[in-house]
């Protein structure tokens, strides 16, 4: 999943880029409004982590400015404007959620759960399709209730085309989900995670739509058992 961070605090935002890339997100981080007003324009994200006190441009700015356009991406505010005031115009202006610093890290991890749920219509803390199971929170996969290893952006890959089962998902749009601006990524690394995660739940598990993307058969069976 890919996240845009707006934090203008150099210490925290570095810390908050650390651990949520070790929670397996792809983050990509901005330190003024005007620059995330303008990535938001052209770049396409999973979630927002948005900072109120924002240099050149305020973060109640952009998510007004952000809103207007129509754009529906969640957006966490993360602030140490703790007041109701401030909270009820965040939540007014179109944030999903509010969080005061200082903050849990479990936490905001928890909440970007909570938000990206909420996001895929979804009601369950897991992921189920036919035999595998994805928990987000633990971070694990099983296969027929074995634990099954897989790597942080194989993980993050999972997650992705199982949660838009019966979906194709372009090329560039899971290149985002795994890669932020600063990652050095080759040309197939999307190709090698696609083959590795055939080799663990099977080959046609993954299809390929040529030209377009990849796609996970719907999950038939929870389908009919509705």
């Amino acid at each position: 999943m890919r996240i845009l961070l707006v934090e203008d605090d150099e210490l925290l935002g570095d810390g908050l880029t650390t651990g949520l890339t070790q929670s397996g997100y792809a983050i990509d981080w901005l330190k003024d409004g005007a620059s995330a007003d303008q990535a938001l324009k052209s770049e396409t994200f999973d979630l927002i982590v948005l900072d109120l006190g924002l240099p050149k441009l305020s973060g109640i700015t952009v998510l007004q400015n952000l809103r207007s356009r129509g754009t529906t991406t969640p957006v966490l505010i993360l602030t140490a404007r703790e007041s109701v005031e401030d909270r009820v115009k965040g939540l007014d202006n179109g944030a999903d959620d509010y969080l005061t610093k200082p903050f849990d890290l479990d936490e905001l991890c928890a909440r970007l759960r909570a938000l990206q749920r909420r996001f895929s219509s979804r009601a369950e803390p897991t992921l189920t399709h036919k035999n595998i199971i994805l928990d987000p929170a633990s971070h694990t996969v099983s296969l027929n209730g074995e634990m099954i290893n897989v790597s942080r952006r194989e993980f993050a890959l999972l997650h992705k085309l199982l949660e838009n089962s019966g979906r194709v998902i372009s090329r560039e749009h899971l290149m985002q989900t795994l890669y932020g601006w600063g990652d050095d990524v080759d040309s197939n690394a999307l190709e090698v995670h696609i083959h590795n995660l055939r080799k663990k739940f099977g080959q046609d598990f993954i299809q390929t739509i040529r030209g377009i993307g990849y796609i996970v058969e719907p999950n038939n069976e929870n389908t009919e058992n509705k």
